[in-house]
């Protein structure tokens, strides 16, 4: 049992946490999303690659900040780079303009090379800068700040509850899926394989049912009234200030660096 709340303990952490906050970890959780937000908006308006470049260097300077282990950090970025990268490669491509060379009878453009630049340099530097303010929020205390900022209850607490059982989810279909290979199921490219992954899908829903309906009688039972109290309330404080003017000067020189 203890050995299960640890590793329980262990994926939330993973999930986002605060235990790599560097210099940027003392500061209000509000302001960190406010300020992401507003970083990720005047990164996606500009239209320019030496301000997109000084965007992403930006980013690179709060990841140095945050103290997050650079390796990891980058490796999880690359996994993002992973879903754009077919965009990026048929860019050029398909966007029309002056041809840099032909490969089997099509043409690839300076035009849309630079836009797949524009759209790398984009992607990387508002995920970067997300994962650095946000991501190392703990799911409770993003939640909250989430809360305060007057975002609908009902997505905040779908939100902690998405992240704080979706553990749970996949350890319920780890069994199901221990309990198929044992009754000698081996999948394959056949009916059978199609029909029972469709049995542990409507299983997976059945049980997610059952179990949530358990968790809000043993919420109620413990005085549960549709509110998540926080016993900690947020203060901004002088660093806090700081802190949205260096981010404010940033964006600011981005934008002049963009119109220059």
């Amino acid at each position: 049992m203890a050995h299960a709340l640890g590793q329980r303990e262990k994926t939330l952490s993973k999930a986002g946490t605060a235990a790599w906050g560097g210099v940027l970890g003392p500061l209000d959780p509000r302001m960190r999303i406010v300020m992401a937000c507003v970083f990720g908006a005047v990164t996606v308006a500009l239209q320019t690659i030496p301000a997109l470049a000084a965007a992403l260097v930006a980013a690179l300077a709060m990841l140095a900040a945050s103290r997050l282990p650079v390796a990891r950090t980058l490796k999880r970025m690359a996994m993002m780079d992973g879903f754009i990268i077919f965009m990026l490669v048929l860019l050029p491509f398909t966007l029309p303009g002056d041809a840099i060379f032909s490969l089997w009878g099509f043409a690839a453009s300076w035009q849309g090379l630079w836009r797949a630049v524009e759209i790398a340099l984009t992607a990387n530097a508002v995920i970067l800068a997300l994962m650095v303010l946000v991501g190392t929020l703990e799911p409770v205390t993003l939640g909250h700040a989430l809360h305060r900022l007057r975002c609908p209850e009902t997505l905040v607490h779908l939100l902690m509850f998405t992240i704080r059982y979706i553990e749970v989810l996949r350890e319920e279909y780890l069994r199901l899926r221990a309990a198929m290979k044992v009754r000698g199921f081996r999948p394959g490219t056949n009916w059978h394989t199609y029909r029972s992954f469709g049995y542990l899908v409507g299983m997976m829903l059945v049980r997610a049912i059952e179990r949530s309906e358990r968790i809000l009688a043993a919420m109620k039972c413990r005085g549960f009234s549709g509110r998540l109290l926080m016993l900690q309330p947020f203060v901004l404080t002088r660093r806090d200030q700081l802190f949205a003017l260096l981010i404010g000067v940033i964006c600011l020189g981005l934008l002049v660096l963009d119109h220059a």
